[in-house]
């Protein structure tokens, strides 16, 4: 029972990061203009680029941010 309790807690604590991995969004946009979009993965900065400079916390906040950032407007 003592060698299982170890083993249980390192599980618990790889299964729990894997639910924080995708708790910072991005509104970002392809570098020369384009389509925004939300994404997980922080943009280059050379072929996509960071829309703003925050990160936000829910994919609803960056939606949020993304309809109100000029940059993202259609023309």
């Amino acid at each position: 029972m003592r060698k299982l309790l170890p083993t249980a807690a390192i599980a618990v604590l790889i299964s729990a990061t894997s639910v924080f991995a995708a708790s910072t969004y991005y509104v970002s946009q392809k570098a020369g203009g384009g389509a925004c979009s939300v994404t997980t993965k922080k943009p280059d900065g050379t072929k996509v680029m960071m829309i703003g400079t925050g990160t936000y916390k829910t994919h609803a906040a960056a939606e949020t941010a993304l309809k109100a950032a000029a940059e993202c407007k259609t023309k």
